[in-house]
């Protein structure tokens, strides 16, 4: 894979300089690797604590029943089964809920484990504690359960009937919210205007499918009555605050401990059953408790992505100028709202950016989200933009085939230029500046496509599906405090607080509550730390994914953590270089202005005075002669950072497809991604992200989906049937870095560890598109999977022969 020179945008000389410093900016080798290559990484899988016990769940293989009777009395009697414990077991800890402000949002309640009934397969009835888990799932066939079966409504639309049968009847309907968002008159300008595309598009459910299946171990802590849980988790901070309430145990006594973290991809970033359910036996036996999800569990039971239909439509001009958009949303949410990102989380995402990157001054967008019987969604990868992009972009695609318009430049006539910014888009989402005109250029010229075109026209003479595809998009990322990452969520996602401290030996120690699962988080922002503080990044211990080390913190999710953390460590690590200084003044006998630092001494700008970190913290710390008692300062510091309204990031992707005319499998050829992450912190981690992000979308386009029949049962359970790529299916991606510059922003860092998931599917459905446009086809569902393919063009053929 290859990358491609990165360009900076808007920056003279000198600014250039600074956006290429000593550390920021350079591919220093991930400091987690020698740790991770050489097996000394620690993932919960891992941890074995004195009289540990394991826990299997007994799970519903029913979508929609009611629980007659559950004999237990066989698996308790087992040898080496400690207890077996049901819903009644936990009759004491309060019901999950995830509350929202959005107007007449019906919010779900979920026990710990399901009492009454069951709503999905998949769904803890039981729990089985023993020695082993060998033991433990031997005891789980021992537990007999008598279902009375319930009527099922399977998919969204059926569910939004009002005559479907409910998951939850307190609640009187499956539709759990609704919303419009509306700016000037979409019904009025779409009828007038001179030219409409519409389309019923489909995108399906998907699993984050991390390597790492979700992990636990709860350790009480009997001496002090309090409780540490190691977890395979995105969301330490968030986890510990709930588990506070649920467990009525001050937060000073609980302890969330995220571990190594094999990915998460969102899946790993809300609450679940078995995190509860694992910290209260482990109090009730007074010893500690393990749970290891397999690879079933992790399909049935792990969050989802996607599920929505949408329905839009697209007003335009005689010369391609967008007039109106109009969408309408039905999201699939599964059966609960989840904790604490709530129900709405994916669907409204969707309809917020249906707009994108362009200037369309009238836009109406409608979303519903329906309960139904299987798990429910939450965070995954690109949260609604995956779905809003493939939208739009088709459409855009679709718009310029009606005009006969090259679709690269339908969209630079549409694209909001550089002087229009900020600028405020149809769903109320502000745009700040970033490169959208620029990225879709770059990526036209790196990939040469007026090349592309011409070889698309002897690919066709020679009767080959051959076509290329495009998608532009922007994204928000990094959010601040004004906006919520789900809408009406009542805590607080929009601040990150860094905490440095040199230590009486001069050592450097960096405190975040941001969670790495693969991001490089130890690496980037030992960077950051290092650069500002005057040390080496390999000096710089950072602590991060620990409940215990932070006051607050929400963790790693939504391309925060480089925007957040890295902000709140370039705050902190400014304010305590400052300390330094004021120390380092009295030391070298010198003004406090004229000291500088680097590659871990203090010196004297102009001098040969000069002193270690090791020498100024041992002056502070422990030699009481060296400072006068009121120049005495710890060499300590804490900051927080908060972008208020979050950063914007874009990107365009260019892929080429060739499609084989008797399997209508898809191979990929070129694949070009040309991304604003504006001042990269390190150019290797940009591209693993790009390129990472990339082979998901890839799946999502062509590969995954999690089927249900209509009686809710899950049909794709093992990785034999849900497929995912592998190196074949992935093609070599250049990546060419724009790094524009980033006002109010004290990094200029943007996010980016979603954007490969967002563009890839829509540039993919677009060139299986432009490949089969003679035959009259297009793409409205995803992923494209060979079967769907052949119905597509059988489809095509049988309509042109029959008007023959």
């Amino acid at each position: 894979m290859n990358e491609l020179p990165r360009k900076t945008q808007g920056l003279g000389d000198e600014a250039l300089a600074m956006a290429r410093p000593k550390y920021v900016g350079k591919a220093v080798q991930r400091l987690e690797d020698p740790r991770l290559l050489t097996g000394a990484g620690r993932y919960v899988a891992d941890i074995r604590l004195d009289r540990m016990v394991h826990a299997a769940f007994l799970r519903s293989d029913q979508a929609h029943a009611r629980i007659s009777a559950m004999d237990c009395d066989a698996a308790r009697a087992m040898p080496g089964v400690i207890g077996v414990f049901t819903a009644e077991d936990f009759a004491d800890i309060p019901v999950i809920s995830a509350p929202s402000r959005m107007r007449d949002y019906r919010a779900t309640k979920c026990t710990v484990l399901a009492a009454d009934k069951v709503r999905y397969v998949g769904e803890p009835v039981a729990v089985v504690i023993a020695r082993d888990r060998y033991i433990a799932e031997d005891a789980l066939a021992l537990i007999e359960v008598d279902w009375e079966p319930l009527d099922v409504a399977a998919d969204a639309e059926s569910a939004a009937h009002s005559n479907a049968p409910l998951l939850h009847e307190e609640l009187g309907t499956n539709i759990l919210f609704e919303r419009v968002f509306e700016t000037g008159s979409a019904d009025d300008e779409m009828a007038a205007a001179p030219h409409r595309v519409s389309g019923r598009f489909r995108i399906h459910r998907k699993t984050p499918l991390a390597i790492e299946p979700r992990s636990y171990v709860a350790e009480p802590d009997r001496a002090n009555d309090g409780l540490t849980l190691h977890g395979s988790t995105q969301v330490p901070g968030i986890i510990r605050d709930i588990l506070s309430g649920l467990l009525d145990l001050p937060g000073n006594r609980i302890r969330v401990v995220a571990p190594d973290v094999g990915g998460g991809f969102g899946g790993k970033g809300s609450l679940y059953p078995e995190e509860i359910a694992v910290c209260a036996l482990a109090r009730k036996l007074a010893r500690p408790v393990k749970w290891v999800s397999d690879r079933s569990e992790d399909l049935c039971s792990t969050s989802q992505g996607f599920d929505e239909t949408i329905e839009a439509e697209l007003g335009f001009a005689d010369d391609g100028t967008l007039i109106a958009l109009k969408g309408q949303v039905t999201g699939d949410v599964g059966a609960y709202s989840i904790y604490p990102w709530t129900a709405a989380l994916e669907p409204v995402q969707v309809v917020s950016f249906l707009p994108g990157p362009y200037r369309i001054p009238h836009y109406r967008g409608e979303v519903k989200g329906v309960a139904t019987p299987k798990p429910p969604t939450g965070p995954y990868r690109g949260v609604g933009r995956p779905a809003s992009v493939f939208v739009t972009e088709r459409l855009i695609d679709m718009a310029a085939a009606h005009l006969g318009i090259d679709p690269a430049e339908m969209r630079r006539r549409n694209l909001v230029s550089e002087t229009e910014f900020p600028y405020r888009i149809g769903s109320g989402i502000v745009w700040d500046r970033s490169g959208f005109a620029e990225c879709l250029d770059e990526a036209c010229s790196r990939v040469g496509y007026e090349g592309l075109r011409r070889l698309q026209q002897e690919a066709r003479a020679a009767g080959r599906w051959f076509g290329i595809g495009i998608a532009t998009y922007a994204e928000l990322t990094g959010i601040g405090s004004r906006i919520s990452v789900a809408p009406g969520m009542p805590i607080n996602t929009g601040t990150e607080t860094a905490s440095i401290r040199i230590d009486s030996t001069g050592a450097v120690t960096a405190t975040f509550a941001v969670a790495s699962h693969g991001q490089s988080l130890e690496t980037t922002l030992a960077q950051i730390v290092a650069e500002e503080l005057g040390v080496r990044p390999e000096d710089v211990r950072v602590v991060h994914g620990d409940s215990g080390a932070t006051s607050h913190g929400t963790g790693t999710y939504a391309s925060r953590s480089a925007v957040l953390g890295g902000g709140a460590a370039i705050v902190t690590s400014r304010v305590l270089r400052d300390k330094i200084r004021r120390v380092a003044s009295h030391l070298l006998e010198a003004a406090a202005e004229d000291i500088e630092t680097g590659d871990g001494r203090v010196f004297v700008t102009g001098t040969d005075k000069s002193m270690s970190f090791a020498e100024v913290a041992h002056a502070v710390y422990s030699d009481m002669k060296a400072l006068p008692a009121d120049a005495r300062e710890i060499l300590e510091a804490s900051e927080s950072f908060d972008p208020v309204t979050g950063t914007t990031t874009t990107a365009t992707h260019i892929a080429t497809v060739e499609i084989d005319p008797e399997t209508f499998a898809v191979k990929i050829g070129r694949y070009l991604v040309a991304e604003d992450c504006g001042r990269m912190i390190n150019p290797l981690v940009v591209d693993g992200q790009v390129h990472g992000g990339v082979a998901q979308g890839i799946g999502a386009a062509l590969l995954e989906e999690l089927s249900y029949d209509r009686t809710g049962q899950l049909l794709t359970g093992s990785l034999a049937d849900y497929t995912v790529p592998t190196a074949v299916e992935v093609p070599h991606i250049d990546v060419v870095h724009l790094e524009t510059e980033l006002p109010g922003n004290p990094g200029g860092f943007r996010g980016m560890g979603e954007g490969g998931t967002i563009g890839a599917p829509a540039a993919i459905a677009n060139a299986i598109s432009d490949a089969l446009s003679p035959l009259g086809v297009g793409v409205t569902e995803l992923p494209v999977t060979p079967e769907r393919l052949f119905r597509l063009v059988s489809e095509a053929r049988n309509k042109t022969d029959t008007e023959k």
